[in-house]
């Protein structure tokens, strides 16, 4: 049998190597196993009927993703835009409106859908602009930001806005809202613009791949040490005495 000695330096450092690859290893597994009850949540809440949404500092994180209904109207003089591509790559912007709830008076910042750029003078589409109290329905999405620093602010001078900034658009309009928006549903609307139904879910779930990749390190760093150890062993035999 062939004498095995990789050395007690080449030991220190694969040894730990292997076993937080292996550790990582899980960890991937265990993401791909959180990923998809996530997604299994997030399309039984899609999916569900719309409840009445709660008044007050409902959390943001509870109710993502949730269906829900509000009874008001809209504000469209201080309409907000924020840019956005449609499925095309046609470049235009999503309309958010300040929705004022019946009965408490609570606004509500509505993603009432998308429209093309020639058109996001409020003016260029007045039959969409529907008066009086509505009931709609839609779904909860809480506020984001820039995800990296180095990306472009949004106007506020210009009523441009590149991120769901909430409490920003908020102080823009000078006026207290409720801590989410409200992305409406596909819905029939005079004019046919915005175009609602604007919710777009990607979660990729990558976490088998990174998975198999971390195993396949540390089963390729293994094997590597067992055959420097078995090589450096035959050295040793082979050496004089």
């Amino acid at each position: 049998m062939k004498k095995f000695s990789p050395g007690i330096l080449p030991t220190l450092v694969t040894v730990p190597v292997v076993i937080i690859l292996l550790a990582l290893c899980v960890w991937q597994v265990n993401r791909y196993s959180w990923k998809i009850n996530l997604i299994d949540t997030i399309n039984s809440q899609l999916a569900a009927p719309a409840v009445e949404m709660p008044t007050g500092d409902l959390d943001p994180e509870k109710w993502q993703y949730r269906r829900v209904k509000l009874t008001g109207h809209y504000e469209h003089d201080k309409e907000l835009h924020l840019f956005a591509h449609a499925d095309p790559g046609r470049e235009g912007f999503q309309i958010i409106t300040p929705f004022v709830r019946s009965g408490n008076g609570e606004v509500v910042l509505v993603n009432r859908g998308w429209v093309p750029k020639n058109k996001v003078n409020p003016e260029t589409r007045p039959a969409g602009q529907v008066r009086g109290d509505v009931t709609i329905t839609g779904v909860i999405r809480k506020p984001w930001g820039k995800a990296y620093s180095f990306m472009p602010e949004s106007s506020a001078t210009d009523n441009v806005w590149l991120y769901g900034q909430l409490s920003k658009m908020a102080d823009y309009l000078k006026m207290k809202v409720a801590p989410v928006f409200v992305e409406l549903d596909a819905n029939d609307v005079p004019g046919g613009l915005p175009i609602g139904g604007q919710t777009r879910i990607t979660l990729p779930n990558n976490h088998i791949q990174y998975a198999f990749t971390w195993l396949g390190l540390a089963i390729t760093m293994a094997i590597i040490f067992v055959i420097y150890g078995l090589k450096r062993g035959k050295g040793d035999e082979d050496a004089p005495e």
